[in-house]
């Protein structure tokens, strides 16, 4: 076993590269979220037990169109086979927002590590990010290269959007609170979307150099989509130990973010998780960090606090927290080095 920091303190990890199925891992039907009352709390309870016990579960019926999905995987693959002189015309680095292309070990989520095997390209709210003092907006590549890429991505971070903002109710009740509780302080969410190509790894396996390093997200909830059935991502169970979330058909993996832990006083699990794509194929995964209105205050809900279980985060802005967390991440140097493009 080793310790390894996150934003929300130490954990304890096993220290192997292999992982078991996660066969505990539930499906949750979202057929009921806009059913009565009745159907609604049964719904939460379910998101409920599943936030406690693991903060890592599958959502079917979910509502976003599959070509929504599906196109927006097209657009990756056609922006991760450029040369990497197009891609860098769209680096982070040119940037204030931390949006753009990351390119492979652009990034390291896990300060012992020596840099993320992957590629990224990450978009926020263009209105959200142009707002003074929050630095620059989204970097999109060039449209006489990919014609169909912005409106495409644009498309996708809208149903994933509303997605997220219907989800919202429920994680309300699963709180013990009023359904309408995060209304206010997810005006303009502070939210993230990326796409990431992940190349395969061969030969020896150097825990220092993986897919993506183990780490929590920031936000308060995250919706991922895995394409393929390319198994890479790995969770963190409450014995320290390695397991697997395979892609799963008509489904998006959502796991709780920092923000949802804090808020909660620690009830709910930002689950730490990892992804070591070994399978000899190119691996790609679309991620929505759903988060909170930057100037919103993430604190301890009354609601989860006992004279047993006292608060045990002090108050922040959503929006310092996420800066703090991305500064801590990406490393300062433009990338140098090309990931193999995602095979045809």
């Amino acid at each position: 076993m080793s310790v390894l920091s996150t934003g929300l303190g130490q954990r304890l990890v096993s220290a192997s590269t292999e992982a078991a199925a996660f066969t505990e891992l539930p499906v949750i039907s979202l057929a009921r979220l806009n059913g009565s009352a009745e159907d609604r709390k049964a719904l939460a309870a379910e998101i409920q037990e599943a936030c406690i016990s693991s903060g890592f579960f599958y959502i079917s019926d979910h509502g976003v169109p599959q070509q929504v999905i599906d196109d927006a995987f097209g657009q990756a693959k056609k922006f991760f086979a450029q040369p990497m002189d197009k891609k860098m015309l769209v680096d982070l680095h040119k940037g204030t927002s931390f949006k753009g292309y990351a390119g492979l070990k652009g990034e390291n989520v896990d300060p012992a590590n020596r840099g993320d095997v992957h590629e990224a390209w990450d978009m926020g709210d263009d209105s959200q990010l142009m707002k003074e003092g929050a630095g620059s907006g989204n970097l999109w590549p060039p449209a006489e290269d990919l014609p169909d890429f912005r409106p495409t991505l644009q498309h996708a971070w809208d149903e994933i959007m509303a997605l997220g903002k219907r989800l919202l109710p429920i994680f309300s009740l699963a709180l013990g609170l009023d359904e309408h509780y995060f209304d206010e302080k997810t005006r303009n969410p502070g939210s993230v979307m990326r796409i990431l190509h992940y190349p395969p790894q061969f030969g020896p396996v150097d825990l220092r150099e993986i897919g993506i390093g183990a780490h929590t997200d920031y936000e308060i909830i995250t919706l991922l989509l895995q394409h393929g059935d390319v198994q890479a991502l790995q969770v963190l169970n409450s014995q320290g130990e390695w397991v697997q979330a395979p892609p799963k058909p008509g489904t998006f993996v959502l796991n709780l973010g920092d923000m949802m832990q804090r808020i909660s006083n620690g009830l709910f699990k930002s689950t730490v998780h990892r992804a070591i794509n070994r399978t000899g194929q190119d691996r790609m995964s679309l991620p929505f960090f759903f988060g909170l209105d930057y100037d919103a205050l993430v604190e301890v809900l009354p609601t989860c606090v006992t004279a047993e279980r006292p608060p045990a985060y002090e108050p922040i802005k959503a929006g310092d927290y996420v800066q703090q967390r991305l500064s801590e991440t990406y490393v300062k140097a433009p990338p140098t080095e090309s990931a193999t493009a995602p095979a045809a």
